[in-house]
């Protein structure tokens, strides 16, 4: 990956990955509340500098031992955390494989760090942080305090903030029955991050000098 004129992803984000991060939670408080549900969507960028959503990974969740679910929270996302065939991982574990991906990517891409993307970016962030607290992982791929944040970005490209709107805006299917689980909402957002960075590019904003 290193003929001139070729668009790399590494040169795009001062050397981040963007990788969007969507977590479905029993609140809104991250040191407290449990995470129930965790997903990373991956995104490319092709040779001609277009930014395309490339793979997702998610988990159903346990709750730790202690973790406040508020009954507000499972009736807004129709999650039942104790249902049999859920499934569910520890989020030591959840977070582990995920990380373990993201580092591959992070080689793959040239990068140097991964960046969270996520609709309303603090509050996964806050969720992803309180668990690598809890779960004392060392080497969490990315940046403590900087993100990209789609509600900002869409309200900036599309006059909207909130997510099913923002992708109406963009032309992207949006299913509200769908909506609330972890691994619909990230693939949703990075289809709605790559259209803006893409339509940024079309519209003659700034990208990289490729050579």
């Amino acid at each position: 990956m290193s003929n001139s004129g070729e668009h790399r992803i590494c040169d795009r984000f001062r050397g981040f990955l963007p990788v969007v991060i969507d977590v479905e939670t029993g609140g809104f408080i991250a040191s407290t509340d449990a995470v129930l549900e965790i997903a990373a969507t991956t995104v490319r960028m092709n040779e001609d500098g277009v930014l395309r959503a490339h793979r997702t990974l998610d988990f159903h969740v346990q709750p730790f031992e202690g973790a406040n679910i508020e009954q507000s929270a499972l009736d807004f996302t129709g999650i039942d955390p104790y249902h049999p065939f859920r499934e569910a991982v520890h989020e030591q574990e959840a977070l582990e494989e995920l990380f373990s991906v993201v580092h591959k990517e992070i080689r793959d891409q040239k990068c140097t760090r991964a960046i969270l993307v996520g609709h309303n970016a603090h509050f996964d962030a806050g969720f992803i942080n309180a668990a690598v607290e809890r779960c004392s992982i060392k080497r969490n791929p990315f940046h403590p305090f900087s993100f990209f944040d789609t509600a900002t970005l869409s309200g900036l490209a599309y006059g909207q903030t909130v997510l099913a709107k923002a992708c109406a805006e963009a032309g992207i299917p949006f299913d509200s029955n769908e909506a609330h689980s972890a691994a619909y909402d990230a693939e949703r957002t990075a289809q709605l991050f790559c259209e803006i960075v893409n339509r940024w590019k079309e519209s003659g904003g700034w990208m990289p000098d490729f050579g």
